[in-house]
This record gives structure tokens, sequence and C-alpha cells, in this order.
């Protein structure tokens, strides 16, 4: 696992999940492996109800379709199955969960061997990297 995998927190003090996911104003990113994570990002959007307004969801989904997961405090149906279809795992947690302790939590699956939605990710990032690795030798269409 080479860079880790992106995780994305619905926060607005970076510290602790705060956020529901269609009305969130910011994320904050981390890459976490076995043994660390680093704060990579943070985005922000302006101010948005959580209900009526699917448009909202697109510049979310767009933005965090790099990462393996978001955690939320909330979500609603559509934005999972958009999530789903992008391959990022909404994960529902408490209000208020501190991210370090998410984080702690998802380096203990690392080590212990992966969820089916870690095994998932570690497979899609290990999926991704051999189109890299075929352009290096020359591969061409």
């Amino acid at each position: 696992m080479p860079n880790g995998l992106k995780i994305a927190f619905a926060s607005t003090d970076m510290r602790h999940v705060d956020q529901h996911f269609g009305s969130a104003k910011s994320f904050v990113i981390y890459e976490v492996d076995i043994d660390g994570a680093t704060m990579t990002d943070a985005i922000e959007f302006g101010q948005l109800a959580q209900d009526r307004n699917e448009d909202k969801l697109e510049a979310k989904i767009e933005a965090l379709a790099p990462c393996a997961a978001v955690y939320v405090q909330a979500i609603g149906g559509s934005a999972i199955t958009k999530l789903a279809r992008i391959g990022v795992q909404p994960m529902k947690v408490q209000p208020g969960t501190l991210i370090s302790t998410l984080v702690d939590d998802v380096q203990k699956e690392l080590r212990a061997g992966p969820s089916a939605w870690i095994a998932r990710a570690l497979q899609n990032e290990k999926d991704a990297s051999r189109f890299d690795a075929m352009e290096d030798e020359g591969w061409n269409e």
C-alpha cells in the first residue's frame, strides 16, 4: 500500500465527525496506512440545506471520488447509492466521534486483516496501479 487509503470525515472542526453528508460544509481527508496517518486535504463547501437539493451531492461525490470511505453522522439513501457507484464506502458514526479514534480503528483493521470494505478498497487501489505499470512498460491502445 504505497500511499495508504484516503479516508474522508465530515467535520467542521477537523477533530470530530459532526455533519450530515448532504449538508456538510467541509470534509477533512486523511491518508491512512498501517504505520501512520496524515491529513492531506480539507475540502470546503458553502452552506447547504439537508433536503430537496440533490444537485448539492454531485460536487461532494466528485470531490470524494479518490477516497475509500467517508465518515458522517448521517447520510441519505441517494448519497449512499452514488457513493457506492464510485467505490466509496459511507460510514455512519455517532455525532461528535473523534476522527483520531476512527483513524486508529482503520489502522487496527489493517493490522488485523482488513474488513470487507477495506479489502475492496485495497483491491481497487491495486487494480488501478496495474494500468500505471502497463503504461510504464509502453503499452498503448
